[in-house]
């Protein structure tokens, strides 16, 4: 008996807090705060006034054009041609190599290493194009050469 009576205490105390526990009225805070949200919109001013402007028609773009395309072979030893021209030096290949870095519209190289090229002459072709400021580059695999008449 001692245990139910301990147990209806302790409902009673826990029904108790429950009911003293303050809420807040917000009823109040909402209404002033539509009416202050009436008022802001009631005073903003209403703009009337137009700007009338003609806007010319817009032109189509123009196509881009395609790069102009640089064929530089490497082939067999250290030979480097230049769209079928022999290149006589490093400094020669150097120059071209700036030129067409900073050729207007943008150049392209299509680097055909031959199959019995050495590979430092290519890594070499390569690296000097990085250093020289050429940004558009491809390696080409396939026939090299057309045969000339």
């Amino acid at each position: 008996m001692p245990m139910k009576s301990r147990r209806r205490r302790l409902r009673e105390q826990a029904a108790a807090q429950d009911l003293a526990t303050p809420d807040i009225n917000t009823t109040p805070l909402i209404d002033v705060m539509l009416v202050l949200l009436i008022m802001l919109i009631v005073t903003i001013p209403v703009r009337l006034d137009a700007v009338d402007m003609t806007t010319p028609p817009p032109h189509p773009a123009p196509p881009p054009r395609p790069p102009l395309v640089v064929q530089v072979r490497i082939g067999p030893g250290e030979l480097v041609r230049w769209n079928r021209e022999p290149v006589p030096s490093q400094n020669r290949l150097e120059q071209l190599l700036y030129e067409a870095a900073h050729a207007v519209p943008p150049v392209e190289l299509h680097l055909h290493p031959s199959p019995r090229a050495r590979y430092d002459a290519f890594a070499r072709v390569l690296a000097t194009a990085q250093r020289e400021g050429v940004t558009r580059m491809a390696i080409v695999e396939g026939p090299q050469e057309p045969p000339q008449p």
